[in-house]
């Protein structure tokens, strides 16, 4: 089955559940009928689908991952100071590796803002809708939003790594106080830590808290990297950390504090 026959059966199938929201016209082309279903896909609720929904979704964002070129490992070179850290720049639903870390929101179900740009959005929108399922199964579980600081696992469905790690970083509305500092270092090490517990050997970081929580970017990068690089001084069991960036901003501000470990 064609990709684009794919994507008409996945909205007809979404909008027959929107249809009493109004009429919602089918474009045309492509991208926009692709827009479409990742929006579509963002506002449903965490609620079971059919299997051949799943099947036909599975097939879409599998092929999807390879058109957009999956990354292993080998691909990304080690940081000479340290073999055990690397830096790389792009997509990291690309990545297939052990785990990659979602910047979550406390209510951790993911980005239900339509099209939105952040992480959350599109580690979920890659994955499919089983993980907004799986970790709703896990809130409602706990019974209260996730604290900052705390990490939770879950499997990766259609995303080229195993495993997502959701950590929700601080909040911040001005300068960062001494407290919430102390909160993204604590992203940092639950991730690293429950990476360890789960047998988790490869791991790439997102800039937590950087987007739409307004935290400094190279105060986090500080702190992520000293977070970071303490942590495999004292522990053998995670072979290597990625940190994951999108901007030449964060590239270069990366870069910097990688050559000085």
């Amino acid at each position: 089955m064609e990709q684009e026959i794919r994507l008409d059966w996945l909205l007809k199938y979404l909008l027959e559940e929107y249809r009493e929201q109004g009429n919602i016209k089918t474009p045309e082309n492509y991208a926009e009928k692709r827009a479409l279903l990742r929006g579509l896909v963002n506002m449903r609720p965490p609620h079971p689908v059919t299997k051949e929904y799943i099947h036909i979704q599975d097939a879409f964002l599998t092929e999807e991952a390879r058109q957009k070129g999956i990354v292993g490992l080998d691909d990304i070179p080690p940081c000479p100071a340290n073999g055990r850290i690397s830096l790389w720049q792009g997509d990291i639903t690309r990545l297939a590796i052990d785990a990659i870390v979602n910047a979550a929101n406390s209510a951790m179900l993911g980005c239900f803002v339509p099209g939105h740009h952040c992480i959350d959005n599109a580690i979920h929108t890659a994955a499919g809708v089983q993980l907004r399922e799986e970790c709703y199964a896990l809130m409602q579980k706990q019974g209260h939003d996730e604290p900052t600081g705390t990490a939770k696992i879950t499997s990766a469905y259609n995303l080229p790594c195993q495993h997502v790690l959701h950590t929700v970083g601080p909040i911040v509305k001005e300068n960062p106080t001494k407290e919430q500092a102390g909160e993204l270092k604590l992203c940092y090490q639950s991730c690293l830590e429950l990476a360890a517990l789960s047998g988790i050997k490869t791991i790439a970081f997102c800039c937590i808290s950087t987007g739409v929580f307004a935290f400094p970017k190279s105060y986090a990068a500080e702190i992520a990297v000293e977070t970071v690089s303490s942590y495999l001084k004292q522990n053998v069991g995670i072979h290597r950390v990625v940190f994951n960036v999108f901007t030449e901003e964060d590239v270069g501000i990366y870069k910097k504090l990688i050559n000085i470990l």
